[in-house]
């Protein structure tokens, strides 16, 4: 509700990702209160969460915190906590603090921008050992998760105990699938391969399943098959038409999708998952409360102006509009932007409905290896060290912060140079403490 001391009106963001700060930014000239809710304290990009993974990155170079990215927005401020609950009767939302307690937040207006998290399809078991890619816990486990398994690997007898140590799954065969697969292949065979003395990391294995034809589907076929010339070369075995059936401690099992095959199983102490995304629960309980079904994968309705409902705007990958667009952060910005402007408006007096929510695609990129990417925009279709340089320009572009964009270029062109990468440190203890239980998001 307005902020009874002012009677100034409350808008509540969920969510400081691309389309929660695009949306907190077009509010910035409003007579409002703008709070930004998210379950952490920095804005993440999420696009390059695989270099963090495979030790290029650190988090502090694909991270900006978010009170540090609002200072300026005199209107705003920043609540770590998560949304657990709505009441859209009352406008308010449930909201869980760290330290487990929970306090209600009222808003006059709510633009939910809640994101995704990794889909196992029904076989949440699945999680258990197989790491999704989502967040920056998840990035950093994931780091581990590799990193330690050399380390392991180093002090085994015999080359029958090392090969599963040294042997990775990557489930997945989109963009985050093939940039994670390839890391690893130059983590093992730049990073690592004379710092070792029992082991060769560069024997290292990289398997990348995915159910479809071809890697990067929703790339034009010419990149698919320029990426898939590439990952061979850098030695990742790529198993097509298949779909991972099981996950467990030591391996993953894999079927393929003709009638009558029979499963394989692999040896894999590293299983990676990057198979699918849904909806967080929040965003179904956001549904349930406006009235309407939420789809297969977790995601609200909307209309074409992206409202789901009374004060509601959803945005970003949680959205379900109704055309289909692509998961990828310019998505997110151009919705979370165009619901900012929609409140803003209102608050202006201007009831008025704005035009239909247009996406202007300005294109995909993928980075597959060392001066090798795929980058798709209209009819421009690039590949290997041209379609590199394009892709590193547009992702230090999109980065938050200029002591970000400083970091990273800086962190890309010592390895370029050197082949080494430092963001390895980690302590000695059990894994699953650094990473946030899968069932706790339910």
């Amino acid at each position: 509700m307005s902020n009874a001391a002012t009677d100034t009106p409350t808008v509540v963001i969920v969510g400081g990702g691309f389309a929660g700060l695009r949306a907190t930014r077009a509010l910035a000239k409003t007579d409002a209160d703008v709070v930004v809710l998210d379950r952490g304290t920095s804005h993440v990009f999420q696009p390059l969460l695989y270099q963090c993974a495979a030790a290029l990155l650190s988090e502090g170079e694909i991270s900006s915190p978010l009170r540090h990215l609002t200072r300026r927005q005199r209107n705003v401020r920043v609540n770590l906590g998560e949304a657990t609950h709505i009441d859209t009767t009352r406008r308010v939302l449930d909201v869980t603090r760290f330290d487990g307690t929970s306090y209600e937040l009222p808003y006059d207006y709510l633009v939910v921008a809640a994101g995704m998290r990794s889909s196992y399809h029904g076989h949440d078991e699945f999680a258990r050992h197989a790491l999704g890619m989502k967040t920056l816990d998840d990035a950093l486990a994931i780091r581990r998760k590799i990193v330690s398994a050399f380390e392991i690997a180093e002090t085994l007898p015999t080359a029958e105990e090392r090969k599963p140590w040294l042997t990775f799954a990557v489930a997945g065969g989109g963009p985050t699938g093939v940039e994670l697969a390839g890391q690893i292949r130059e983590l093992a065979g730049r990073a690592l391969a004379h710092e070792f003395d029992a082991i060769d990391p560069d024997e290292a294995r990289v398997l990348l399943f995915h159910g479809g034809d071809r890697v990067l589907p929703s790339f034009p076929r010419r990149l698919s098959q320029a990426a898939q010339r590439t990952l061979d070369r850098m030695g990742v075995e790529t198993h097509l038409g298949v779909h991972v059936t099981a996950v467990d401690e030591t391996g993953v099992g894999i079927t393929p999708k003709s009638k009558g095959a029979k499963a394989t199983r692999y040896d894999a102490r590293t299983v990676l998952w990057t198979a699918g995304v849904e909806g967080v629960p929040f965003a179904r309980r956001v549904a349930d409360a406006l009235g309407v079904d939420a789809t297969r994968d977790g995601r609200v309705p909307v209309d074409t102006r992206l409202r789901a409902g009374g004060r509601v705007w959803v945005v970003g990958d949680v959205m379900a509009p109704p055309t289909d667009l692509p998961g990828v952060a310019e998505v997110a910005m151009q919705s979370g932007g165009y619901a900012g402007e929609s409140i803003a408006r209102l608050l202006a007096g201007d009831a008025t409905d704005p035009a239909p929510f247009r996406y202007r695609d300005l294109g995909s990129a993928a980075y597959i290896a060392r001066r090798n990417a795929v980058v798709q925009a209209g009819p421009v279709a690039l590949s290997g060290f041209v379609g590199w340089l394009a892709w590193g320009a547009v992702h230090i572009a999109f980065l938050a912060g200029v002591r970000n964009r400083m970091g990273t270029v800086s962190n890309w062109a010592v390895t370029l140079a050197s082949g080494t990468r430092r963001e390895r440190a980690f302590t000695f203890g059990d894994p699953e403490t650094a990473r946030r239980p899968y069932r706790s998001y339910d």
